[in-house]
């Protein structure tokens, strides 16, 4: 069992410091149970009340017991204080107990200190001070917390007693950069059909970001950065399903009755004896399970009275309760590396125990237009002219995916100034999506530097549309080389940047959902080249765009996905089942 101390001279803030410990702890998903050092003569029991009556009548042990709490009292009699060990060994195990007083124990303590209580620090006894938490500020060699800083003394105290993981420095978690020729291609390859590529990409990439550590309320849609073995179990006790009675014993066949014994069990408000064969008791939906009790019916199925319950049987064995365990067991992976955290991911995490979770930097996507010809939308443009659609396009899209786009602007052709963008670039991003110049002609300055750098492989894939595809790495930063059209520079983005970009964020490559549909068209496909169409469901039947043409930026905004049509030649009639991607298979 895990302790830590909170000590501190009197009028210190020990006990409200306690208070919001046990609070803070208890809210980040772990159990808490309390010792607190009464000094000198302080009784907990007062002349007058029941329990009095028993001690003084001689009563070695009074045990008092209600709907809200049990208390017990043991009667010291002039024997020795028991030590702590002893007190604690009286404890149920719980994640963390924490102690106040007992300066003088040997378990690790925060010393709480107020400048108007009028008294020094205490000396450590034995360097078991771990900390100090003080309302001014002080020069010691200990670590100091302002005394109302509970949030940061509870990450020092959960990391001092191993419930949390110490935090790593970022930079020496980051993993070694991409090779230089890890998109090369073998010798005498000019075309790529569509799925080598893809299977090309999973297999050569790895992530390239660091990793850090957050709080439970902060990682939702952060990928985590390591398999999370349950603390544990889930539910951590044998507990009811529903409301009503909890009986041991055997379970009956017909008509039963069973004495009802005192009291009950509630969430967060366990029975605390042991209820006999043959008994009943009340329990609510999530209590434990009593000691005895393996085997809980319905309220509504029972007829009650004061001193019995009866029903009628057959009742199952075992029948409305849950197993310790039976959801998560502790030191079962709850959640598995890589995975892209949900709400309902941030909930498991917190009922198999913890309070925050390691996950991987944010992947930084830096996206980067070339061409003399565009201008910003929105200003005026000139003969020959156009407006850059495609960065506020790819933009957006990184940012549905889930990552940080960063806007390197646009760059006209020319390879001092773009040399110049990748260099800045390649410092502040994990990786850059440029948007024309992929080619090989003479303004196609992107795949060009990459090829000076010696880490450029032009893929030519077997796609329409987005055929060019330059990929490299400028100064270790893998650089996705897209087509400067629109169409197809979307296509390619959603084909094979985002399953790249899931790879390279930590996460596992990203097949997206489809559905074969009936078809709405007719058409005839040649062989040798994948084909995406611009399309949407109507009807429960899938249209397409009314033009095949790459530079129709329209299409893109009537569609509501893509259909997909093989490498090979097809006829394809209305009514034929076509494969469909909707666009929110991506995550747009």
């Amino acid at each position: 069992m895990k302790v830590f101390g909170v000590t501190g001279w009197k009028n210190a803030g020990k006990t409200g410091l306690m208070e919001r410990l046990v609070a803070e702890i208890t809210k980040r998903g772990f159990s808490v149970s309390t010792v607190k050092h009464a000094h000198h003569a302080f009784d907990v029991d007062h002349e007058g009340r029941d329990s009095y009556r028993h001690r003084v009548a001689g009563a070695h042990e009074v045990m008092l017991a209600s709907g809200v709490r049990i208390a017990q009292m043991s009667e010291l009699r002039g024997s020795a204080e028991p030590p702590l060990s002893d007190l604690l060994a009286r404890l149920k195990p719980v994640d963390l107990v924490l102690i106040e007083g007992y300066k003088r124990e040997p378990h690790p303590k925060i010393e709480a200190f107020r400048e108007v209580a009028g008294h020094d620090l205490m000396a450590p006894q034995d360097g078991t001070i771990a900390a100090v938490a003080a309302d001014i500020a002080l020069e010691v060699d200990l670590p100091v917390f302002d005394l109302d800083d509970t949030a940061r003394i509870t990450e020092f105290v959960l990391r001092q007693v191993g419930l949390i993981a110490e935090a790593q420095p970022t930079s020496n978690l980051k993993p070694p950069p991409l090779k230089n020729d890890c998109f090369a291609l073998p010798p005498g390859v000019n075309w790529t059909p569509v799925d080598e590529a893809l299977e090309a990409l999973r297999t050569r990439l790895t992530t390239v970001v660091g990793r850090e550590t957050v709080p439970l309320e902060l990682a939702c849609g952060r990928v985590l950065a390591a398999d999370l073995v349950a603390k544990r179990s889930n539910p951590p006790l044998p507990n009811t399903a529903v409301d009503g009675y909890g009986f041991a014993g055997a379970v009956p066949e017909g008509e039963a009755v069973f004495p009802l014994i005192a009291g009950r069990s509630a969430a967060g408000v366990p029975y605390q004896g042991r209820v006999p064969d043959g008994h009943a008791i009340r329990v609510l939906t999530g209590a434990a399970l009593p000691d005895g009790v393996d085997t809980v019916v319905l309220e509504e199925d029972c007829a009650i009275s004061e001193t019995q319950i009866a029903f009628n049987g057959p009742v199952k064995h075992k029948s409305n309760t849950r197993k310790a365990g039976e959801d998560v067991a502790e030191g079962d992976i709850a959640l598995s590396k890589g995975r892209v955290l949900t709400p309902a991911d941030l909930a498991l995490a917190a009922a198999v125990g913890f309070g925050e979770l390691p996950v991987f930097l944010p992947l930084r996507v830096g996206v980067l237009s070339t061409g003399d010809e565009l201008v910003e939308p929105g200003q005026e443009a000139g003969v020959g002219q156009i407006f850059d659609a495609n960065r506020p396009m790819l933009l957006s899209a990184i940012a549905r995916f889930g990552y940080k786009a960063v806007d390197l602007g646009r760059v006209a052709d020319s390879r001092v100034a773009l040399t110049d963008q990748l260099k800045n670039a390649a410092a502040k991003v994990d990786v850059i999506l440029t948007s024309g110049g992929a080619s090989a002609g003479d303004e196609d300055h992107v795949s060009a530097l990459l090829r000076e750098s010696g880490a450029l492989a032009e893929w030519r894939i077997a796609l329409k549309p987005g055929r060019p595809l330059a990929l490299g790495i400028w100064d270790g930063v893998p650089v996705f080389g897209l087509p400067g059209n629109p169409v197809a520079a979307f296509v390619c983005t959603l084909i094979f940047a985002r399953p790249a970009l899931s790879v390279l964020a930590g996460s596992d490559w990203r097949v997206p959902d489809y559905f074969d549909v009936p078809a709405a068209f007719s058409k005839r496909k040649k062989p040798g080249r994948r084909e995406y169409l611009r399309a949407r469901m109507r009807g429960g039947r899938v249209e397409v765009f009314k033009s095949e043409g790459s530079g129709r930026v329209s299409g893109l905004s009537w569609a509501e996905g893509l259909v997909e049509l093989g490498d090979e030649g097809r006829e394809i009639s209305e009514g034929d089942l076509v494969r469909f991607y909707p666009y929110g298979s991506f995550g747009l």
